[in-house]
């Protein structure tokens, strides 16, 4: 019973709609591989196409939602995890209910009457992803629902939390919430820098929240963008870790814990002044089928073992574990039981 409920997450519920695409199909659309985006009006006739070809899945996802679905997969303890989000009233939403539910997770979705469900374009080439969020109903989360007494219940049960910054574009106001409870009560807050866009276009709400974050996840690109955009002149990922783990506190309970995936490259991590760099699990090219849900089940591994209170290599070897299995399968799914000992 320790463990029920120990890990909350919050953030956009989407549908991946998957698709092994060409560099035409890229050039047709104007995207580029290993991007996170927000739809625009231009990309909206490609969900249409994505979904009348025959080849194509759909899969339920949402960064923070796989994050916390891969640390319940990890972890094997029923009802360890929760999540909340925003859905539509549709058959999309009924899909993610179920996937979600046989996954072992507790979400408590709110339900958007007048918009349809979240979509992700996930296009895929040589196994490298671009991503295309049509938000919907994902954008219609309220504060108000987090504020129900059922589900302010689970954030006073949760010890940890993780939220994508993707989340920041939605409802800060639920973010800020959340983060000053975790700091009143000292319990872990985390959150993940997402892409580059939102480093750039949200950076006013993302260093709002920064004060807060106990841990710190990104990958190479989005540190390198956070860096340009606060003019710390560096390329260096080791560098910019270390910075934004020197980053002020609002509370002083926990020092801040910045990890940062490189890809195939070593993962760094920089605490308490020092940086260090785990390698990652190496996989042959030819078992690679795609890299979508990769950095999210990275977060999802490490919160596993980060909530039974292991150390930060065993959280690091965790999260390499789950994103080598996630990146030998099609989006971020997982085999019947992890092997991860």
């Amino acid at each position: 019973m320790a463990y029920e409920g120990i890990l909350l997450g919050m953030g956009n519920p989407l549908l991946d709609i998957s698709l092994v695409v060409d560099e035409e199909f890229l050039k047709k659309y104007d995207i580029k591989l290993n991007n996170a985006i927000l739809a625009e009006e231009k990309h909206l006739p490609m969900y249409q196409e994505m979904a009348s070809k025959p080849n194509v899945e759909y899969i339920a996802g949402g960064a923070t939602q796989n994050s916390i679905k891969v640390a319940q997969w990890m972890l094997q303890i029923p009802g360890a995890t929760d999540y909340i989000g925003c859905i539509g009233k549709d058959k999309f939403g009924e899909e993610m209910k179920k996937n979600s539910k046989a996954a072992g997770v507790n979400v408590q979705y709110l339900e958007d009457e007048t918009a349809p469900t979240g979509t992700c374009a996930v296009c895929v080439v040589g196994g490298e992803r671009s991503l295309i969020a049509n938000l919907s109903a994902a954008n219609c989360y309220k504060s108000e629902h987090l504020k129900k007494p059922e589900n302010w219940a689970l954030v006073e049960k949760a010890k940890y939390f993780y939220i994508a910054g993707f989340f920041l574009t939605v409802s800060p106001e639920s973010i800020q919430l959340v983060a000053e409870h975790a700091a009143a009560k000292n319990k872990v807050f985390s959150m993940n820098l997402s892409a580059p866009f939102i480093c750039e276009f949200f950076k006013d709400a993302q260093e709002k929240a920064l004060p807060y974050m106990d841990f710190v996840f990104g990958n190479e690109t989005e540190a390198r963008t956070f860096s340009k955009v606060h003019g710390w002149e560096t390329d260096d990922v080791a560098e910019i870790a270390l910075k934004i783990s020197q980053w002020p506190k609002a509370s002083g309970t926990y020092k801040r814990t910045t990890v940062i995936t490189q890809g195939a490259d070593p993962v760094i991590v920089a605490e308490d002044g020092k940086v260090k760099q785990f390698p990652v699990i190496l996989l042959p090219k030819e078992k690679l089928v795609d890299t979508n849900g990769a950095g999210d089940a990275f977060v999802g591994g490490f919160l596993s073992q980060l909530v039974q209170g292991k150390s930060i290599e065993d959280c690091v070897r965790a999260g390499c574990y789950a994103s080598n299995v996630i990146i030998q399968r099609s989006g971020c799914t997982y085999p019947e039981k992890p092997e991860f000992k």
